[in-house]
């Protein structure tokens, strides 16, 4: 199975996405924005996630909240 961005666009390892929506991660002081810019994806066994670095926090992000840019 192929993990898609939520346009239906192909993700591969090293892709770089945006997020489409602002979210706070549970947990955590983070708070992702609309616009915030992941770089170097990796992808996991689950079609639906994809793992990220964001703010110098390794995350596990749902496909379905980001673009491919």
């Amino acid at each position: 199975m192929e993990a898609t961005d939520m346009n239906g666009n192909v993700l591969s390892d090293g892709d770089s996405v945006i997020f489409t929506k602002s979210m706070k991660v549970k947990g955590t002081q983070i708070h992702l924005k609309k616009g915030t810019k992941v770089k170097n994806i990796r992808i996991t066994d689950d079609p639906e996630e994809i793992d990220g670095k964001v703010e110098g926090t390794r995350l596990v992000l749902k496909t379905c909240f980001v673009k491919k840019k």
